[in-house]
């Protein structure tokens, strides 16, 4: 008799270890849920779109330009420069589009294969929500500012388009925040420059805000799946997470920016690649991410070196 009595109690504790995790997880999406109520913005009224561009303010603070400070910045006179921050603007907000267009997709995906009533779906639904909002708040901002979006080429559509199969478990949180945390950390120091459009600095007050529930709920994304999944899945993972390095790398540097402004691609492109000061923004972008999916296993020596080689860790 002892041994099933045993055998009940192991499984007792195990039904409570299991209602214990679903119940923290429905606790954190319970609290950004009422955070969502308290705190959230329709970017259709809360945006002055009709308020004038004022011709001498950038679009991205100059110290934010992949090209400040580099031989080509200094021969560019105060309206290339402008442009040229017209221009990155535009391509981050593209690049914002279509991560959350992958975002959508992989929280869609997941809503399937859990129960609709819990607060962890409603949650997902709300991000949903928020970002959908956020892609017409950056489509809107890209034709307010006169600039034409940056589109992706069919080889890149081609290969984007099979991206959101592959980003279920632990892959969605951790890729949800490699698209999410290093933008949010340097538009933090954005915000209040006195020299941007004051329809960007709008923007990105209303991003930050709604995105900092989005990171919340990734981390604990994170959190939970390092404690439930394989070890197969956590090494897949921290290896292919170093994905990203040479993703983001490109991202602020597409040779499309600077074809628009008039200058040389290739020399342009290898200049902000080796530009200290861009470097040094992109490791203040990455540092807090780093440090969280180091902790937690998820960034594994190989991902470690292509971060690196990329500018985004020491």
């Amino acid at each position: 008799m002892s041994a099933p009595a045993k055998s009940q109690s192991t499984a007792a504790k195990t039904d409570t270890n299991a209602r214990t995790r679903v119940t923290d997880k429905q606790v954190v999406a319970t609290r950004l849920l009422g955070g969502s109520v308290k705190r959230s913005y329709d970017p259709a009224i809360d945006i002055d779109w009709k308020a004038p561009l004022d011709p001498e303010r950038f679009y991205l603070p100059q110290t934010m330009s992949t090209l400040y400070g580099t031989p080509l910045w200094e021969g560019m006179s105060q309206q290339q420069r402008i442009e040229l921050s017209r221009q990155e603007l535009a391509n981050i907000l593209s690049v914002g589009i279509w991560f959350e267009n992958l975002l959508i997709q992989g929280l869609a995906r997941m809503i399937l294969h859990n129960d609709p009533t819990a607060p962890h779906v409603h949650y997902s639904l709300t991000e949903m929500g928020d970002e959908t909002r956020h892609m017409v708040m950056f489509g809107r901002v890209i034709e307010t500012i006169g600039a034409q979006p940056f589109m992706l080429s069919k080889t890149q559509l081609a290969v984007i388009s099979r991206v959101p199969a592959g980003l279920r478990g632990t892959m969605l949180w951790v890729a949800a925040l490699v698209g999410e945390e290093i933008f949010d950390t340097l538009q933090r120091e954005m915000i209040a420059d006195p020299e941007l459009q004051p329809i960007v600095s709008q923007l990105m007050r209303i991003h930050v805000t709604e995105e900092a529930r989005h990171i919340r709920y990734a981390r604990e994304g994170v959190l939970r799946r390092v404690n439930e999944a394989s070890r197969f899945d956590r090494a897949t993972v921290s290896r292919m997470s170093g994905i990203g390095g040479p993703l983001m790398a490109y991202a602020f540097t597409n040779p499309e920016i600077y074809r628009r402004v008039g200058l040389d691609p290739k020399v342009a492109r290898a200049q902000a690649l080796a530009n200290p000061l861009h470097i040094a923004n992109k490791k203040r972008g990455f540092a807090s991410l780093g440090k969280f999916l180091m902790e937690n296993g998820m960034l594994a020596p190989v991902a470690q070196r292509a971060w690196r080689r990329n500018g985004f860790l020491d």
